[in-house]
């Protein structure tokens, strides 16, 4: 039988991003983040007006974030430890919402914190990719990582075997963010979620 699997995100479970895209977009744009703020839309305003900064402005500044100022970005506490043991018993794949022209990049910033896994890129909903990868690998059982709802719900929906564990790494955040109601459970810390993983690995698949 294969081996079990862990599909991470990396944005906010494995490495920190709002902290520093808030003040990239300060310094650079005169823009404030709010990091208490439950999605992008309503996170966004002008410093010196206060009005909310337009949904269709804010996409372009992502990407301007990771075109040129990931090398800001840190590694979460616990991260690399808990990978570590995991990868002990069980293979790994980080799975990122980033378009495939940031691949390089994200191999790289993760090789600098000695993170040595396999990278996927997506856009979009991760249930799908979940699946394929489920398919090709064909895991004994599947452990999903990530810190936004709605990549929960579409991995329930794809692939309803696999557990799905809701993190948000940045403190800020997640005192405000309730648990995905699509996810097994919410665990914000990797010394905790590492023995949760373990566990799952042990009890086999989730319930459809």
């Amino acid at each position: 039988m294969s081996r079990p699997l862990l599909i991470s995100d990396c944005d906010e479970v494995l490495l920190h991003m709002l902290r520093h895209f808030a003040d990239w977009i300060g310094e650079a744009h005169g823009f404030d983040l709010a990091l208490d703020a439950t999605s992008f839309r309503d996170a966004v305003r002008e410093r010196e007006t206060g009005r909310l900064v337009a949904e269709e402005r804010i996409w372009p500044l992502l990407d301007g974030f990771f075109d040129s100022e990931m090398h800001r970005q840190n590694v979460v506490p616990g991260a690399i430890e808990a990978l570590s043991a995991i990868g002990e018993v069980a293979d790994i794949v980080i799975l990122t919402n980033l378009g495939d022209e940031y691949h390089t990049s994200r191999v790289e910033q993760l090789v600098a914190f000695d993170i040595r896994h396999r990278v996927l890129c997506n856009r979009g909903g991760k249930g799908r990719p979940v699946r394929e990868l489920l398919q090709e690998l064909k895991p004994s059982v599947t452990v999903f990582v990530d810190d936004l709802a709605v990549h929960h719900e579409s991995v329930a929906k794809h692939a309803p075997e696999v557990w799905r564990l809701h993190m948000i790494a940045e403190p800020k955040s997640a005192v405000h963010m309730p648990p995905a109601p699509h996810a097994h459970a919410r665990i914000d810390e990797w010394d905790e979620a590492r023995g949760w993983i373990l566990g799952r690995f042990e009890e086999g698949p989730a319930e459809a």
